[in-house]
């Protein structure tokens, strides 16, 4: 099988990317590897933030441990069911995560449910915890998405602008996700067949890491407990709007052909606005 990767626009020609590692006869996948380490940098940020801000460290560890554990299920559980065609006939397949496949919607869903829960039950504010955590989120979310680059994954419709990257047919992850304009485009290098893409997972890395700084930026400036998480909510709404629309693996509402990721995230921007509101206009009737 082809391991490159090109960003021919670029000139970048990356050779030989492969998709697991074997240790002592035993296949890891990369994409694994990489949502596991950006689960150890985020808990560190978290640990960071919580010292500065004061709050009990070994609380934050706990709660935070949990609402990742909770999310991975939540984020595997939205896949699962927005891929029930597939999935209800390989019932195996549901816990075998080395190829992928989790939801990062369900994921945050889950978590905000299961983090709720934890800092009533360790008599923390919810709002604060979501404020010193979210930078930590963020950072798991710019590194997990470079588990979809190994994988071959989760990429937009054909185009040739700066970003494209240009994938070996047979190493992407699934054929259904190769549509017409991009066969009609494909390209053949040193015998192989080439589709070009839009890498859209760098392009979701990339405008976390800009959320990111923005919250950072505003950490000193925050009026109200929760600003800095509806900031991420309705930033990550925004962004994930707008990549979605490129993706070729879209999760549809049935056969609608509605993204189900599109209505979460127009979902996530109002609620956002509106928590915005509530909080300020809360604020207001105390003066």
């Amino acid at each position: 099988m082809n391991y490159n990767i090109n960003f021919p626009n670029l000139n970048i020609h990356l050779e030989h990317v492969g998709q697991s590692i074997d240790v002592f006869g035993f296949e890891i996948a990369y994409y694994g590897i990489v949502i596991a380490l950006g689960m150890v940098v985020a808990m560190m940020c978290i640990m960071a933030r919580a010292r500065r801000f004061g709050d009990d460290q070994d609380k934050f560890w706990d709660i935070t441990l949990w609402t990742i554990a909770i999310g991975v299920i939540g984020a595997r559980a939205y896949y699962v069911i927005f891929s029930w065609d597939y999935y209800k006939d390989n019932l195996a397949d549901i816990i075998n995560l080395r190829n992928g496949g989790l939801g990062i919607y369900g994921g945050i869903l889950a978590g905000i449910l299961a983090a709720v829960l934890l800092c009533k039950h360790s008599k923390i504010p919810f709002w604060h915890f979501a404020d010193v955590v979210i930078p930590g989120v963020l950072i798991g979310q710019i590194m997990g998405r470079w588990g979809n680059f190994f994988n071959r994954e989760a990429f937009g419709q054909y185009t040739d602008n700066l970003l494209a990257m240009q994938l070996p047919v047979d190493a992407v992850r699934s054929r259904s996700d190769i549509t017409a304009e991009m066969w009609a485009n494909a390209v053949a290098i040193n015998g192989d067949t080439y589709i070009s893409v839009h890498p859209t997972f760098l392009y979701e890395s990339l405008w976390n890491l800009g959320v990111l700084i923005l919250i950072l930026a505003l950490t000193k400036r925050i009026k109200f407990d929760g600003e800095l998480f509806f900031i991420y909510m309705f930033m990550y709404g925004l962004g994930r709007f707008a990549i979605e629309s490129l993706r070729t693996d879209q999760l549809t509402i049935g056969s609608t052909g509605v993204a189900i990721s599109q209505v979460v995230a127009v979902a996530m921007m109002v609620v956002a606005v509106a928590l915005t509101v509530w909080k300020i206009h809360g604020k207001n009737n105390k003066k």
